[in-house]
């Protein structure tokens, strides 16, 4: 046997498998995705009433404004919320660095308002990007946010508890609350004013 006889299968197997599994397998997971979950394969993309995106309810944005709910803090690029740099900080839990940040993030939540501090209001996401923050998290940013956009306190609870989701299933994680599309219907109910 000579060498071509070896070389031609191994070049077919590879021209075949870089087809099925390079080209075909993803074209039919995209296709189904599309017809199944258009919603969710598209980007799940929030769009205001002109039809312009205004974000993604799965990609965090860094809102810092008052009268804004704010997300968990972000690892993800220079500043934060960097979707084309999506990372953790990889500070392990006795690095100095992570100590201080937490510290010093937990001492402006303290002087804010009293009470417990939510651990994912201090935290970052494995990714940075974690749209949802935990219904008390949310919870106490009411008043604040109440206060800069000069409405009741309960009107500003009513949204949180309509944007707040169930664990999938009733089981499987945690309540969350998705930033962005409370911030939207707080705009939508009471802008700020500029």
């Amino acid at each position: 046997m000579n060498a071509l006889q070896h070389l031609r299968p191994a070049v077919m197997m590879v021209v075949l498998f870089t087809l099925l599994t390079g080209l075909a397998y993803p074209l039919a997971v995209t296709g189904l995705a599309q017809l199944a979950l258009p919603y969710q394969a598209g980007g799940s993309l929030v769009r205001d009433a002109g039809g312009e995106v205004r974000g993604s309810a799965l990609i965090a944005q860094g809102f810092t404004g008052a009268g804004y709910l704010h997300p968990r803090p972000s690892a993800a690029g220079t500043n934060g919320y960097d979707a084309t740099s999506s990372a953790g900080s990889n500070l392990g839990p006795m690095d100095k660095k992570l100590a201080d940040r937490v510290a010093g993030d937990a001492k402006l939540l303290a002087a804010e308002a009293p009470g417990p501090i939510p651990a994912d209001a201090v935290t970052t996401s494995g990714s940075g990007l974690d749209p949802d923050i935990s219904p008390e998290n949310a919870a106490r940013q009411a008043a604040r946010i109440a206060a800069a956009r000069g409405m009741g306190a309960n009107a500003v609870q009513a949204i949180i508890a309509r944007y707040t989701e169930a664990p999938a299933l009733g089981f499987i994680g945690q309540p969350r609350v998705n930033v962005l599309l409370v911030n939207r219907a707080l705009d939508q109910a009471h802008p700020i004013a500029r």
